[in-house]
């Protein structure tokens, strides 16, 4: 019997915990959970002052939401009447219910603070860049996909954020359609479109609803997988480039033999076969990796149940659309927008400059733009990919931190130093008060 357990053990976790080479090898082709890992992994890719594992929390934080956000379905309802009170339930009534809501509401600021700090640990190591002709990688595309998930992120929390139907949820929304109604031509068909008519009700409700639970999720895993899928097609993270181009390249001697062709054998040479080998160390994904992960998970669910244990999610008073907040914010990852729009809303005379268009869609638009175009325009070579803070990238990373802390910024004054009517308050000031009936 017990080597019948012995052996059972075994075949459950001989692929985790491999005792040969042999079986270090072969675990990522028999294991299903360890198959999008390869075989083997360089030791740049286990440096975690490289990564900063910050993929891996991502991915756990996104798996942290799916599993919260189904446990929190089961108690919620997505009706105008019954969605606020569906919520108070939860807080009030159902066993460990507050404490179920913050980890998801954590979990999902976490998720957009980590996803956009990936984003920048890319940039700043310039991973985005096409591979040289020792790798012949095309990483621009996997930076596209990456930026694509960051916006993904942002929605998923975005459309969450409605979700308690309070007057803190409500209004978020109310700015985000102001914003999305000054884009020229399509602006206010985009905000019917989100509405599901002409002002915010149950139609609205419904459809964030469904997009954050079945479209976003669902596009959400799509993206992880193929990003991951990416990742080992430009063969590995960015900084086997280096080791690639300082690979010592062997030929086979070329020598004279028999070739077969469609009219049968005749004498030629054999072809020259070149080795693709990166040199330097290499490890085996399990277990080292495989480890790695289960350290980072294991840290990262310690710090998240830590957080939700202090900070509790907020709830406000049941929405109403006749008294809004005052002031009313969008949630902390769009403040800098809505600072923006206040800031190049610019009155003179009659004349308006609608800092919706400029702030709200001109100015993210730009950046958009410019992170879709950069690794074309970025001319540092190869030996620039994966290296932080390399000297031929010295100025556009100047640049990207500078624009980075514009924005951090940004969402430091729309969220501590913007009081009643938007008015602007210094930090030791104190808000005067307002009516909170009309």
């Amino acid at each position: 019997m017990i080597e019948k357990l012995r052996k059972l053990k075994k075949q459950l976790t001989w692929t985790y915990v491999p005792e040969t080479e042999r079986e270090a090898s072969d675990a990522v082709v028999r294991n299903f959970t360890l198959h999008w890992f390869p075989s083997k992994v360089t030791s740049k890719s286990l440096s975690f002052l490289y990564t900063l594992e910050l993929g891996t929390i991502s991915i756990f934080l996104f798996a942290i939401l799916l599993i919260t956000g189904v446990l929190l379905m089961f108690m919620y309802v997505p009706s105008v009447g019954q969605a606020y009170w569906g919520v108070k339930d939860i807080e009030y009534v159902v066993s460990f219910g507050p404490f179920i809501r913050g980890i998801h509401r954590i979990a999902a600021s976490l998720m957009v603070a980590v996803v956009f700090l990936h984003m920048m640990r890319v940039f700043l190591t310039g991973a985005y860049k096409k591979g040289g002709k020792a790798i012949g990688s095309f990483r621009p595309l996997n930076w596209w996909i990456g930026l694509t998930l960051l916006l993904v992120t942002m929605l998923l929390s975005y459309t969450g954020y409605l979700l308690p139907w309070d007057q803190l949820a409500v209004w978020a929304v109310t700015i985000g359609m102001n914003i999305a109604k000054s884009a020229p031509f399509i602006g206010e068909k985009i905000a019917f479109l989100l509405r599901g008519g002409t002002i915010i009700d149950q139609n609205t409700l419904l459809r964030w609803y469904v997009a954050h639970v079945v479209l976003l999720p669902l596009f959400g895993v799509i993206l992880i997988v193929w990003h991951m899928w990416r990742i080992r097609k430009d063969g590995g993270l960015g900084g086997v480039e280096s080791l690639a181009e300082e690979r010592i390249v062997k030929d086979k001697i070329v020598q004279k033999g028999k070739t077969y062709s469609l009219m049968g054998i005749v004498t030629g040479v054999t072809p020259a076969i070149v080795s693709h080998n990166v040199q330097g160390d290499t490890y085996f994904s399990s277990p080292q990796l495989t480890r790695r992960i289960l350290i980072v998970f294991t840290i990262s669910a310690a710090v998240l149940l830590g957080i939700a244990f202090i900070y509790k999610a907020p709830l406000e008073a049941p929405a109403s659309m006749v008294i809004p907040p005052n002031p009313a914010k969008a949630p902390w990852y769009f403040l800098w927008l809505q600072e923006l729009v206040a800031d190049t809303t610019i009155r003179i005379g009659s004349f308006t400059i609608s800092g919706g268009f400029v702030g709200g869609i001109l100015v993210p638009g730009v950046l958009i733009l410019a992170a879709v175009l950069w690794p074309f325009l970025d001319k540092s070579g190869p030996e620039a990919i994966g290296v932080w803070f390399h000297k031929n990238r010295r100025l556009q990373n100047t640049v990207f931190i500078l624009t980075v802390l514009v924005i951090i910024a940004l969402i430091f004054v729309g969220s501590d130093m913007r009081g009643p009517y938007w008015k602007l308050y210094m930090p030791w000031q104190t808000w005067p008060k307002t009516p909170t009936k009309f």
